[in-house]
């Protein structure tokens, strides 16, 4: 409870984030800062503005203070020389003439052949531009490149505010290897709107894509799957256990005829199933980190459902980290709880795996992807300090939380309250067909869940990886809810199945069978990138497999704790009214 009043109040902390009231006076100056350049394909391969030889301020180039969030998604805002001044129109005006060297000229042809977008901001509002264009030319003929040299700005005011900014690039020149100067120029246009101040983001987001018909048909396509789950898993076990409780049911003078021997299916392994998993201390930890992203991830989606988190940049990563930090308590508590329950005598090794198993994972992963962005000497290239911060998050916020949260779970938590007796000996498993074989268990299980997520899957990955701003919170948010559900009908079903073949290994089966919903993600996110992207280059490559493994990670101990605990309360609830003696 500490841990999540804890999160909470860091996400109000975030929803009640700056409000962009910023005011301008009739002149005064608006600052336009750039940001970053890179090929239009690649949204992680990105370079700083000025690595293409554009006009830079004659002064010290000035930087804007990224914040935590920022730095991660590679924002390094510096001032341009563009000079924009509130409600003052300006004709053309240049920035400077550009003497261009070979390298220069090669530069730029060969950012225009590699489709190279710039983006910069204004008022905190961006602002996207080409570099320049390739027209093809005739058959046998080399393709003509083109650099834009003129940038357009046509902005508009609601009182003493900016309400949206628009690019035009214009005046293209053609680059050959005789091209010795340009020269960079720009003009400035300003227009009354009403528009109100609240609502101009909108112009970014895309409601045809985001609210298309078929997003609203595949809610209630997953809505009816889970009305359909949860009717067939109550209705097939409750009247294929209806007659297994009947027999309990009976007086105790007909209960003492009974003949245990000639009992089959899940009542013979009651001796065993509540027998300790395999590899305790590691599934401990796996449990422990699955309630702390399952409420995590939950959190965050709230809070972004009731606010416009999208709006304020790397606000939604910030959340994530230091939430995450905040969250560990959970971790420790859940972890550790359920390893003092099944008599575990090593807590303080499950507490060390607890608190580093998902950190170390995800931090070999970074720190691959950021070897290969610091060899292309990229802004995707996370600074040192940026680095160090987020281990002191984690040494001087998380490892501690964690700590507390598995003394807690252990001594608050850490009493078994299983209704049957383990046996001394385990018992031994029947051959079974190959269906009912725990691989085929944990091959199927995450099939259904899958396809729940599936089409919100789509518009999350495109929103990632083709430049829009997912808005839709409130979809992620009944999906999540959704995903859930589903994934807990499937693995009780799963794991019923796998009891009534007296095979007593379900903890790991219930996990892996919900987790395996992370397999198929990963397999469609291949699909998706041989089918629905144009990215190219070990780079972006790279980048993609990197975060699509690290989501596919995360989503699988998720979704593997939600099935295990979904699935441990059905085990409790159904082996509590076997008596045996």
């Amino acid at each position: 409870m500490i841990s999540l009043f804890l999160v909470i109040t860091c996400l109000s902390a975030f929803a009640h984030a700056d409000e962009y009231s910023q005011k301008y006076l009739d002149g005064e100056e608006v600052v336009l800062w750039v940001n970053k350049v890179g090929p239009f394909q690649n949204p992680q391969e990105t370079y700083k503005y000025y690595s293409l030889p554009y006009c830079p301020p004659q002064k010290v180039v000035e930087t804007s203070m990224e914040g935590l969030g920022e730095a991660l998604q590679g924002y390094e805002l510096r001032k341009s020389a563009v000079k924009i001044y509130f409600k003052r129109n300006m004709q053309e005006t240049e920035i400077c003439p550009k003497a261009l060297t070979q390298r220069e000229v090669g530069q730029f042809i060969s950012a225009i052949k590699r489709q190279y977008w710039y983006e910069l901001f204004m008022d905190d509002l961006p602002i996207y531009g080409m570099v320049g264009e390739v027209v093809p030319s005739d058959v046998g003929g080399q393709d003509k490149m083109f650099l834009y040299t003129h940038m357009k700005f046509v902005l508009t005011y609601n009182g003493p505010r900016v309400i949206e900014v628009n690019l035009t690039s214009e005046n293209p020149v053609l680059l050959t290897k005789e091209t010795s100067k340009v020269t960079f120029t720009y003009s400035v246009n300003w227009y009354p709107t009403d528009i109100p101040f609240e609502n101009r983001f909108d112009k970014y987001l895309d409601y045809n894509f985001f609210e298309h018909q078929i997003h609203w048909f595949s809610i209630f396509n997953s809505f009816m799957m889970v009305i359909f789950l949860t009717g067939l898993v109550s209705m097939i076990l409750m009247r294929t256990l209806k007659k297994d409780y009947a027999k309990y049911a009976k007086d105790d003078d007909l209960e003492d005829e009974r003949d245990v021997g000639e009992e089959s299916g899940w009542k013979q392994v009651h001796g065993d199933v509540f027998r300790p998993p395999q590899h305790l201390v590691l599934f401990s930890a796996l449990i422990g980190t699955g309630h702390q992203l399952a409420v995590l991830v939950f959190a965050v989606i709230f809070f972004a459902f009731l606010n416009t988190m999208y709006e304020d940049r790397g606000t939604i990563v910030t959340a994530f980290v230091v939430c995450y930090a905040f969250t560990s308590f959970i971790a420790g508590y859940g972890g550790g709880g359920f390893y003092a329950r099944n008599d575990g005598k090593h807590w303080i090794q499950t507490m060390l795996v607890t608190a580093l198993f998902f950190p170390t994972v995800s931090f070999a992963v970074v720190f691959f992807l950021n070897m290969v962005s610091w060899s292309y000497d990229s802004l995707a290239t996370i600074p040192f300090f940026t680095l160090l911060a987020l281990f002191f998050i984690w040494a001087f916020v998380s490892f501690p939380l964690t700590l507390l949260g598995t003394v807690v779970g252990r001594n608050w938590n850490g009493k078994a309250d299983n209704p049957c007796r383990v046996n001394p000996v385990p018992r031994q498993i029947p051959e079974k067909k190959w269906y009912l074989h725990p691989l085929m268990h944990i091959a199927l299980g995450g099939i259904l869940p899958f396809g729940s997520i599936f089409i919100e899957m789509y518009f999350i990955f495109t929103s990632f990886w083709h430049h829009k701003y997912y808005y839709v919170y409130g979809f992620m948010l009944l999906v999540y809810i959704i995903l859930i559900i589903v994934s807990i009908c499937v693995t009780i079903v799963s794991t019923y199945f796998l009891l009534n073949s007296e095979d007593h290994r379900w903890h790991w089966v219930s996990f892996l069978s919900s987790a395996s919903t992370a397999g198929y993600v990963f397999l469609y996110s291949i699909h998706y990138f041989f089918v629905k992207t144009r990215m190219f280059g070990f780079f972006q490559t790279a980048f993609y497999f990197g975060y699509m493994f690290l989501f596919c990670f995360g989503l699988a101990i998720l979704c593997g704790a939600i099935g295990f605990i979904g699935t441990s309360v059905f085990v409790k609830r159904i082996y509590q009214y076997v008596k045996i003696d």
